[in-house]
Formats: structure tokens, C-alpha cells, sequence
């Protein structure tokens, strides 16, 4: 993969110019995404910015966010061709931090379930997970150094564990949602895709202008609490192995560790969800599901034709539970600085039908707080499965620092071994 570390080194150094690095994606992109499929569009031609943080750094941008240099077609033939009159402000802070928009990439229709014809870059016979599937394949297989995602369920978190990448959503509203299709404005959050988690922190850091989130010379030793979630059900091995490996790891690095049982208010919350998502996507996608029936994507039309009878009366419970629950997670982290639980069941599931299960992430990103993927193991047939690092709303330089401290702590760890400098 590609480090947005390594490039900046190089480029701050004079090693490297930032048209240099730019070719260096454009040459990866058309090396590799005929087999792929990460990007919708893109562009064949591409200069550099002269000044900023993210000088030199190629972005994938998730296709249901607003380009002006490019279509927006959000997954969706009702949306063949449509160009945005302007850039959504996410893309407008990128833009601002120096970075080089190189092209689209997929993403399910609407950022929901109808998967794309994108493959898993270590096992082509996989998904990549999804909505954002692009995204994370396009960093996984070397071709861009960062990406944007949107994550309702679990789409930022789940693709990157199955692709192998680092990633993070951060707390809610950390970066805006303006020019990006709404799916549910209670749980649409912008994340990030790169190779490692130093590269997920200068991402992040450089659009948000918070240097603070950038990671420090010294890493302090978290208190860590694991958790299981056991009413998502139960994991798959390689989900199970991936946490136990993780523990292992960060205690032998001198964390301490331990199991915790959430009360019930978080069951109740994690049953909240999909309603409180589908309520919303009613009027978000209003227009689209009575003008554009026929038109809609066959998975997202039967989860809409299946959840139009939800009443306001059950979208204010859901609402008012997921409120109470937030109140609860902030005790939870009286007593520990991050929690450590599993970013998706297992190993990305065999063939396109489907992107995934998000039932281990869908209350996190309901409660709104940062959770960062951390690759940990590789399973059978080459799949990589992350696991989750997850902090109190708003502390989003925590929990880089302890998925940093989790990362360095995991065997075999490869952030040494990102792409050399030419």
C-alpha cells in the first residue's frame, strides 16, 4: 500500500515532488483497476498543489459526494451523468490541505446494501465489503494513498476490515455532511481510508486543520475494555481470533484489559437502529423511491417497501433510547480510555451477493463516537480481519493514539513496510 507518511517524508525532504507522487497513483490506478474495479471515474491528467499539507496526496472520493470536476452518480442509474454545480465541503478541505481529487470511486446504490462489481484486492473471489467498497479496495490494492467513505451502519469500518486498511469514523459531525447524500442525517458520518493509522491521523489532521490529531512523539499505555457484544450474536472464527489476538497483543505491550458486560441499554440501542436508519431514509430518499420506483436498486427497494410502516411514534423511541444510551457509554468511559471489540463477524464473505454484516457496527456509529479499524490478522485464503478501537465522543486524538498503540502491539505488523520512496 501506499503511506501518506512515507510520500510526505519524501516530498518535505525534496526527495520527491508532488507531481512525482500524483503519477505514482495514476500509473497504480491504470495498472490495476481493470481487474479491481475501484473507481467510477477518474482522471487520466493531474497536477499536483504546490503548498499544503496533503501536497501530493491522491484521494478516492466515495461517489455519492459532490464533484465538480466529476459525476455524481451515487450508485444509481437515476443518477447517470448528474454533475454537482460544486464540490461537497469535505472534498473543499481536502482541496484546501493540498490534496490531488484523482477520481470516483464505487459505491453501493444510495450507500446501501445492492453491492457493487468491485473485487477484494487479496482474494478477488470476495467482496470488499461495502457501501464504500471502492474506497477501501482502491487503498488496499496500492492504487491511492487515502480515501472517503460514509459510514450509516458500518460502511467505513466493515470494508476496511475485509480490504485490510486502516480507518476511521470519527466522532459525529467531526467532518460535515454537506454535498453528500443523505441516508440517515442521525448516522451519516465521512471517514477515512489509508494504509496505516499514522496515515489515517495526517489525513484527518490536514482537512480538519487540528493538528492535534496528529499522533504523538510517545504513545501512552491505554485502559482497554473488551467488548463482545454478545447481543449481535456470536462472531466467526477469524472474528473471534482477530480479537484474541489483538488482546493478547496489547497486553503483552503493557495495556491493561478487561471484559465488560454493557447493561442492557445498549441491546436496546443496537435494536434501535435500523430504525431510527430506515425512518430517515424514507424522507431522505423520497423522491427517488416515488418518482424512481422501478429505477431503485433491488436490495435497498425491498428494505424500503419492508419498513415504510414505521411510525413517528417508534422513530421518537428509537431516538429516545439511542439518547439514553449515550448518556450510559459516557460512564462506560469513566473507567476506561478505549474499547476494543471486533470491526466485522470474520473474513469478507465468499462472492458479490453480499457486502457484509454490519450488526458489530451499527450502535457505535448510533452513539456517535470514533471507532478506527485496526488490521490484526490474515485468515484462511489470504483475508485480512480487523478489530475496532473505539473512544468517548469527541476524543478522536485518543483513539488514534490507542489504535496506534494496538497496531505497533499486533505481530507481524507491516506500517515499516509501506510503499518506499522512488
Amino acid at each position: 500500500m501506499i503511506s501518506v507518511a512515507h510520500l510526505q517524508r519524501g516530498i518535505d525532504a525534496g526527495e520527491l515532488s508532488p507531481d512525482a507522487a500524483v503519477a505514482q497513483s495514476l500509473e497504480a490506478i491504470t495498472a490495476q483497476d481493470k481487474t479491481i474495479g475501484a473507481f467510477v471515474c477518474r482522471t487520466e491528467n493531474l497536477r499536483a498543489a504546490s503548498a499544503g499539507p496533503l501536497r501530493g496526496i491522491a484521494v478516492g472520493i466515495k461517489d455519492i459526494m459532490d464533484t465538480a470536476e466529476f459525476p455524481t452518480e451515487m450508485g444509481s442509474p437515476i443518477y447517470r451523468g448528474y454533475r454537482s454545480r460544486g464540490d461537497a465541503a469535505v472534498v473543499m478541505m481536502l482541496k484546501q490541505a493540498g490534496a490531488s481529487i484523482i477520481g470516483k470511486t464505487t459505491t453501493t446504490a444510495f450507500a446501501s446494501m445492492d453491492p457493487t462489481p468491485t473485487l477484494n484486492p487479496h482474494n478477488k473471489g470476495h467482496t470488499p465489503g461495502g457501501s464504500s467498497s471502492g474506497s477501501a479496495a482502491a487503498v488496499a490494492a496500492g492504487m491511492i494513498p487515502l480515501a472517503l467513505g460514509t459510514q450509516t451502519g458500518g460502511s467505513v469500518i466493515r470494508p476496511a476490515s475485509f480490504c485490510g486498511v486502516a480507518a476511521i469514523k470519527p466522532s459525529y459531525r467531526l467532518l460535515p455532511t454537506v454535498g453528500v447524500k443523505c441516508y440517515s442525517w442521525t448516522l451519516d458520518t465521512v471517514g477515512l481510508f489509508a494504509a496505516g493509522i499514522d496515515d489515517v491521523a495526517r489525513g484527518l489532521s490536514a482537512m480538519t486543520g487540528r493538528p492535534e490529531l496528529l499522533l504523538p512523539p510517545t504513545i501512552s499505555t491505554p485502559r482497554i475494555g473488551l467488548v463482545t457484544q454478545n447481543f449481535a450474536g456470536p462472531p466467526e472464527a477469524s472474528g473471534e481470533a482477530a480479537l484474541r489476538i489483538a488482546r493478547r497483543a496489547v497486553e503483552k505491550a503493557g495495556a491493561s484489559v478487561r471484559a465488560l458486560n454493557l447493561p442492557q441499554i445498549f441491546a436496546d440501542a443496537w435494536a434501535a437502529q435500523p430504525v431510527v436508519q430506515e425512518f430517515e431514509a424514507h424522507r431522505a430518499l423520497a423522491w427517488e423511491y416515488r418518482e424512481h420506483y422501478d429505477a431503485m436498486a433491488p436490495l435497498l427497494r425491498a428494505k424500503l417497501d419492508g419498513s415504510r410502516d414505521t411510525t413517528p411514534a417508534a422513530y421518537d423511541a428509537a431516538i429516545g433510547t439511542a439518547n439514553r444510551a449515550r448518556q450510559a457509554l459516557e460512564k462506560v468511559f469513566d473507567e476506561v480510555d478505549v474499547l476494543l471489540t471486533l470491526s466485522a463477524p470474520g473474513a469478507a464473505p465468499r462472492g458479490l451477493a453480499s457486502t457484509g454484516d454490519a450488526r458489530y457496527n451499527r450502535l457505535w456509529t448510533l452513539m456517535g463516537v470514533p471507532c478506527i479499524n485496526v488490521p490484526a490478522i490474515v485468515a484462511e485464503v489470504n483475508l485480512p480481519v480487523g478489530v475496532q478501537v473505539i473512544a468517548r465522543y469527541g476524543a478522536d486524538a485518543q483513539a488514534l493514539a490507542a489504535a496506534r498503540f494496538v497496531e505497533g502491539g499486533l505481530p507481524g505488523n507491516k506500517m515499516s513496510m509501506g510503499l518506499l520512496l522512488p
